[in-house]
């Protein structure tokens, strides 16, 4: 099973307060989600060819524990399902302690780099 995992050090730049998403000094849920959105890309690295690269479709993700700044929270990606270029991941972010701070499933799409960007 294809899988990967990031890891970040949380800094006031991650946090709600920093990003718009709240007002408190803890870590963001859009920052949260981009960990979990970079695990999925590394994830799925392997499984591409010269040129291609994805794009995220969709995303559930559950934001259930709060992180404050220095504390440090690493998001795992697991490749779920794969149909032709659709890869749907199970994703689950931990804090150092072992605590459960998200989970969800992202999906994306793998695309022709040069193609995608010709149609903007």
């Amino acid at each position: 099973m294809q899988t990967a995992q990031v890891t970040l050090h949380v800094t006031e730049a991650d946090t709600a307060q920093a990003i718009g998403s709240g007002d408190l000094p803890v870590l963001g849920t859009p920052r949260l989600i981009a960990l979990a959105e970079q695990a999925t890309v590394a994830t799925a690295a392997p499984l591409l060819a010269e040129g291609q690269t994805t794009v995220g479709t969709r995303i559930r993700f559950d934001h259930v524990y709060p992180t404050a700044v220095g504390g440090t929270v690493t998001a795992a990606a697991e490749l779920a399902h794969r149909d032709d270029r659709l890869l749907r991941f199970t994703v689950a972010a931990h804090d150092a302690a072992g605590r459960l701070v998200g989970e969800g499933e992202i999906t994306r799409v793998i695309v022709n780099a040069d193609r995608f960007m010709a149609k903007l």
